[in-house]
């Protein structure tokens, strides 16, 4: 379960450097506009800057994440999983957040922290067994 939790983990850090490519770099383009409903690119960049610095708060995740999966790799799971436990937690909270906080964006809050807490899971139950 452990390889399992680690490829979860992996695709959660890839899903946040997604994020963080719309939301820092792509904001007023149509894909970012589309996934985020910020309409126009005149409407998006009011935006901007905070899309910006938000999209590093993801990227910095998945950056944690990927350090902690390689730690683990590399043979020191004590410093890897406490990394990846960090990292896909804060993805799962961040989603929980949107999730409470904007109801109407459930199905993106949804995409945001499926798969970090499947990782989550399959790493626990990976430690347990």
């Amino acid at each position: 379960m452990t390889v399992i939790g680690l490829v979860l983990a992996c695709l959660a850090a890839g899903v946040h450097v997604y994020i963080f490519f719309l939301e820092s770099l792509a904001w007023t383009g149509a894909r970012a506009r589309a996934t985020f409903g910020t309409g126009s690119p005149e409407q998006a960049e009011p935006l901007k800057e905070l899309a910006f610095n938000q999209g590093f708060y993801n990227l910095f995740l998945a950056v944690i994440t990927l350090i902690g999966v390689v730690a683990t790799a590399a043979g020191e799971p004590t410093v890897g999983l406490t990394m990846i436990f960090v990292g896909t937690g804060s993805m799962v909270a961040a989603g929980l957040v949107l999730l409470i906080s904007s109801p109407a964006k459930a199905s993106a809050a949804l995409k945001q922290l499926t798969v970090p807490a499947l990782a989550i899971i399959a790493l626990v139950i990976g430690l347990v067994v």
